[in-house]
């Protein structure tokens, strides 16, 4: 038990770090929604019913909204972190929870890093690119070919990541995933992975970006 609270608030302090690099003000921003929500919620139970009843809750839903506002910081901090960095979105989907994603990173490298992510899963096939929007249309459209031969009946989709305009930012490729629709069964997506296995990687040493993932809030609240 010690030991499962140690790791915790280690996680914790490493998670409090890594934000406070990025929102300088993070002390300040925590420290005022919990004061804020504590006062909005004391003072009227405080003047209505007593002193008591305001602060066994006013101090939880404080604390709970204090940890959602640091949790929304993490995650963008995190995102922030690995941003640009080669690989990142197939770090981004790795790190995904709920969505059965079969992540193949770095199936087409060019000479500039810009990559090509396959994703496999319920929508079907998700060719992910990392790279300037000029660079990654021809990749794409090869691996889209490739894919193609190998699985004619399954349907394959593009999302681009990137700052450009149509690109999508990194830290709305879950929305993007998630709006897919779903056109295959669990033993089909097993099926898709297994063919496509043959494909393999145009650089399968390509390295995955180190450090802090984004973590959703549900985590984060779990921790506290």
């Amino acid at each position: 038990m010690a030991g499962r609270i140690r790791t915790t608030l280690s996680s914790l302090a490493q998670n409090w770090s890594m934000t406070q690099k990025v929102y300088k003000t993070l002390p300040l921003e925590v420290g005022g929604i919990f004061l804020a929500t504590f006062a909005v919620v004391f003072v009227p139970l405080y003047l209505w019913l007593n002193w008591l009843t305001g602060l066994i809750l006013a101090f939880p839903l404080a604390l709970l909204a204090a940890t959602f506002w640091f949790s929304r910081r993490a995650m963008r901090a995190a995102y922030t972190q690995i941003d640009g960095q080669p690989g990142a979105a197939a770090a981004v989907i790795q790190s995904l929870r709920g969505g059965n994603w079969l992540v193949t990173p770095a199936v087409a490298v060019n000479k500039s890093q810009d990559i090509i992510t396959r994703v496999v899963g319920k929508p079907g096939v998700v060719l992910v690119s990392e790279g300037p929007s000029s660079r990654v249309v021809p990749l794409l459209a090869n691996e889209r070919k490739r894919t193609a031969r190998w699985l004619p009946e399954v349907p394959i989709y593009e999302i681009q990541v990137g700052n450009e305009e149509g690109q999508v930012p990194l830290m709305k490729l879950q929305k993007s995933l998630s709006k897919l629709p779903r056109n295959m069964r669990g033993g089909e997506v097993t099926e898709i992975r297994r063919r496509l296995d043959a494909l393999g990687n145009a650089a399968s040493a390509m390295p995955i970006p180190k450090g802090p993932m984004p973590t959703s809030a549900r985590q984060v609240r779990r921790q506290r």
